[in-house]
């Protein structure tokens, strides 16, 4: 499995509601950051594998909100990926503020695209050679 700490970030004003809660459609972006930079943690950018003709969208997006975060939190997105991508990638994610409390659990289900043709593919080999050590198991 792999796993991924986004280094904090802070929770901006324009992200809160009018009782100073994050506002809930917000959390896609927090998801959103977290796989982006989950994924340059590996050496692996979205950019580039846009470039190449490959999409990710969106075909899945839940969320579980267990406690508000607020104004001025520090936010540590935790994204996991438990299984090597196929023409699907899942993440799931779990976001704590600076106090180690667990506000949110979220999982997101993106598929590869073809840009042009708009037909599934499958993940690229480069994404998948770099996510393989994780899922090796030692004897």
């Amino acid at each position: 499995m792999f796993t991924y700490d986004v280094p904090p970030i802070r929770v901006r004003y324009a992200d809160t509601d009018q009782m100073g809660y994050v506002y809930y459609g917000n959390y896609a972006r927090y998801y959103e950051i977290g796989r982006v930079e989950a994924l340059r943690s590996l050496g692996f950018h979205y950019k580039e594998m846009e470039a190449s003709g490959v999409m990710m969208p969106v075909y899945e997006n839940r969320s579980r909100y267990l406690r508000p975060a607020r104004y001025d939190d520090l936010l540590t997105i935790r994204v996991s990926i438990r299984e090597l991508p196929n023409v699907r990638i899942v993440f799931h994610y779990d976001i704590y503020n600076q106090n180690g409390e667990h506000l949110n659990t979220g999982e997101t289900t993106l598929v590869f695209m073809m840009t042009v043709t708009g037909r599934l593919t499958k993940s690229p080999a480069e994404l998948n050679e770099k996510l393989k050590p994780f899922f090796e198991t030692t004897v």
